[in-house]
């Protein structure tokens, strides 16, 4: 069996920094993920293709995972006040209300199937846990990123609200704890990535 690496690596590097370049000035990417970003994409054998640093949010849909027709009340890609979630879920008129956490999300591509590895072991060792090789092909080598934390939990249905404000400080509070855990490990992440040129 040969050894697997990506086609056209410098090529699909150039392609990828050139949309984040445009994500940054249109000022669509996560503010605190950029130097993590940043230190990934200055490696030579990686790029990242698309991230999310964490979030926490409100969201109406018709009904649970109806992504397509779901709307957004709130979101915060950091530790939320109890006061901005109320504020959220008063915008909820109909379908159902959930309150969310989404750990963070990097995809990010590799030269060759050994950095990818390495990439990988870094990256579970340090506490993303869900991580894996998303892709393996001539084309494109692809690590997914991604920690444990979420939650999901339902709080009304057609502007009807199944809690009281004591409950929702105590999801917020538990949210923030996830949020604080989470962005500690993209730090860690951020601070041990160099390591994968060694």
């Amino acid at each position: 069996m040969g050894f697997l690496y990506a086609e056209n690596f410098e090529e699909q590097k150039e392609r990828a920094m050139k949309g984040l370049r445009k994500a940054l000035a249109e000022d669509k990417v996560d503010h605190d993920i950029i130097p993590l970003l940043e230190k990934i994409n200055a490696l030579d054998n990686y790029f990242t293709t698309s991230s999310c640093s964490g979030r926490v949010s409100v969201m109406e849909m018709p009904h649970f995972g109806d992504k397509v027709n779901s709307r957004w009340l709130g979101k915060w890609h950091r530790e939320v006040a109890v006061g901005e979630v109320l504020e959220a879920i008063g915008k909820h008129s109909e379908g159902q209300l959930w309150f969310l956490v989404r750990s963070p999300i990097l995809h990010v591509a590799a030269r060759t199937m050994e950095d990818a590895v390495k990439l990988l072991n870094l990256a579970i060792g340090l506490g993303f846990k869900y991580s894996n090789i998303k892709s393996i092909s001539h084309k494109k080598l692809l690590v997914k990123i991604r920690s444990t934390e979420r939650m999901d939990v339902p709080l009304g249905e057609n502007g009807e609200l199944w809690g009281d404000g004591y409950y929702i400080e105590r999801i917020v509070g538990i949210a923030n704890a996830q949020v604080r855990r989470f962005k500690g490990k993209l730090k860690r992440l951020e601070e041990n990535i160099e390591a994968l040129d060694k």
